[in-house]
């Protein structure tokens, strides 16, 4: 063949020799890729790893701090029930209170004007008692009018309450009603004959008042129509002896013949 058909064979052999030099290349490439990737996957895998258990510490930090926050919610929410509770416990007492002060406030308005009306009451009921005492048998005259004194002069203490001075009006008289039903024998002094005498003195409820000597010499009573001391006859001596002995409970009680002072409409 001539030069012509030399060419051909020559352009063929050149793209042999490339194509086994190209194939050769990927043969080395081929023998070190694998341990590469590998380690890559190695790498990787690792980072992963890594990064799951990061995640997963983190998602359990998270839980912590959930379930923590969780029990602070429960707690909060359980003293919130507790507070509202105290709110409504105190906002009725507070009703309660301010219904009490309005009451209290009206109590004084109306204590005024009770105060204004039982003041004079008061007066009048001691000048009562003090017109009674005159007018009644004279028994235990000093402590009687000593009662209404004090009486009188504790109006004019500032000290003393109005509801104090009122019980200690009703005290005097139930002292008074007191004498009225029951027996008492003491020793006083009378006027008698002009000089001072001292005597027994017997005094039955508000019936009779009657006076005997030491010696039973003489024997008297208070005549409420003379309004004075006057003798009786000896025909009462025995009684009224008898009477100061069962006073002073030296003796039982018993019926006794006494000159008691009748009412006018029985006379």
């Amino acid at each position: 063949m001539g030069p012509s058909g030399d060419r051909p064979r020559a352009a063929t052999r050149r793209l042999l020799a490339l194509c086994a030099i190209a194939f050769a290349a990927p043969v080395g490439w081929a023998q070190e890729q694998p341990q590469a990737l590998l380690e890559e996957t190695v790498q990787a895998q690792a980072q992963s790893d890594t990064d799951a258990v990061r995640s997963q510490l983190r998602i359990s930090q998270l839980a912590d701090e959930t379930t923590d926050l969780l029990g602070e919610y429960r707690l909060a929410a359980q003293q919130l029930d507790r507070v509202r509770i105290y709110n409504d416990n105190l906002a009725a007492l507070i009703a309660d209170q301010e219904s009490e002060k309005a009451s209290i406030q009206q109590q004084l308005v109306d204590f005024v004007i009770v105060e204004q009306g039982i003041v004079p009451l008061m007066f009048s009921m001691i000048d009562a008692l003090e017109q009674f005492i005159s007018l009644d048998l004279p028994f235990q005259t000093r402590e009687r009018v000593d009662r209404v004194r004090r009486l009188r002069d504790n109006m004019d203490v500032s000290d003393v309450t109005i509801s104090e001075k009122y019980r200690q009006i009703m005290d005097a008289y139930l002292v008074e009603t007191d004498f009225g039903r029951t027996v008492e024998a003491y020793i006083g002094t009378l006027d008698l004959a002009g000089a001072p005498v001292q005597v027994d003195i017997l005094r039955i409820g508000r019936v009779l008042l009657a006076y005997q000597t030491p010696d039973r010499a003489e024997t008297g009573y208070f005549n409420l129509d003379t309004r004075a001391w006057e003798p009786l006859s000896d025909d009462y001596r025995a009684a009224i002896t008898q009477g100061l002995r069962i006073a002073r409970r030296q003796a039982a009680p018993d019926l006794l013949r006494l000159p008691v002072h009748a009412p006018d409409g029985l006379r």
